[in-house]
């Protein structure tokens, strides 16, 4: 009895599966003529990648590229993998398809390379990370995807960007930081060492004042640090009231204003002028705390 033929209408998979169209492994009828080459293709007969984590781009730089491109041609040929019947999936090199696209192109160098959806995934992951416009927590986002989505340990994916195991760890520990600080990290209002000192203090709320206190007086990421062992065992109460202060406090009154404050517990405020002068208020709500703020200071009420 023979065998049914297989329906039609199997997708992407039946392709891959085709000895005539795949590129997918090195037993593709294609391979000695189009694997490992440059050739000139249609940018019509290219597809952009489904695994493309990247999905905003700007599109000032873009056209900028278009007008290189218009002068220059494309230096540099993107990278794609063959589906079949003249049709083509990107892999790498989207802002160069889409400029050449702007500049009234019809056909782009193009390198063609076997790869399957996992491959694809990685490539794509990978080129991404490695761009140099990403900020700390967009970096951390592509190695969690890459350790997540690509089933690989951390070292592993440490050795698919060219870092240490140690250095993906540091990047991961960023994404456990507090929304407010992590977008402060995007916006360049924090560095990269300010948020490696702040991800190490367990409880959200000390981050954040410590954070938002930063940001208002500058601390540089050796002041962080200090401030950081100093209260790790007690609690810092925020002093900034919001992200900006007339006048910055110096780091040293910063912290004797929080040594301060827990040890009368309670606020304790320090207004200064920018000659240095200025004064110290200790709140009390009844005369028994005032006896008591007396008591701490060694003083007779």
């Amino acid at each position: 009895m023979s065998k049914k033929k297989n329906a039609l209408g199997r997708g992407l998979s039946a392709i891959f599966r085709n000895s005539d169209t795949d590129i997918t492994s090195s037993n593709s009828r294609e391979n000695s003529n189009s694997v490992g080459t440059i050739s000139e293709i249609l940018i019509a007969d290219i597809q952009t990648n489904p695994f493309q984590p990247r999905n905003k781009f700007n599109e000032d730089g873009i056209r900028e590229l278009a007008s290189s491109i218009e002068e220059l041609g494309v230096i540099q040929p993107i990278t794609v993998r063959k589906l079949g019947c003249d049709k083509y999936q990107l892999i790498s090199g989207e802002r160069r398809l889409k400029a050449s696209h702007i500049a009234g192109l019809t056909k782009i160098p193009t390198f063609i390379r076997i790869a399957n959806d996992q491959q694809m995934l990685e490539m794509a992951l990978v080129e991404n990370i490695q761009r140099k416009d990403l900020n700390p927590i967009e970096i951390s986002l592509g190695f969690k995807r890459l350790i997540n989505e690509c089933n690989l340990t951390q070292e592993a994916c440490g050795k698919r960007i060219g870092k240490n195991r140690s250095t993906v760890t540091n990047f991961l520990r960023l994404l456990k930081l507090p929304e407010e600080i992590q977008l402060g990290l995007q916006q360049s209002r924090i560095s990269m060492g300010h948020a490696r000192a702040l991800v190490s203090i367990p409880e959200k709320k000390k981050q954040l004042n410590i954070y938002y206190d930063a940001i208002a007086n500058g601390f540089s990421v050796r002041e962080i640090e200090q401030i950081v062992k100093t209260f790790a065992k007690h609690n810092y109460k925020r002093i900034s009231k919001g992200t900006k202060i007339n006048q910055p406090l110096p780091f040293f009154q910063q912290r004797k204003i929080h040594e301060l404050s827990n040890y009368f517990d309670r606020d304790i405020e320090l207004k200064r002028t920018k000659k240095g002068k200025g004064k110290l208020i200790i709140p009390f709500i009844s005369d028994k705390d005032f006896a008591n703020i007396c008591s701490l200071i060694k003083l007779n009420p």
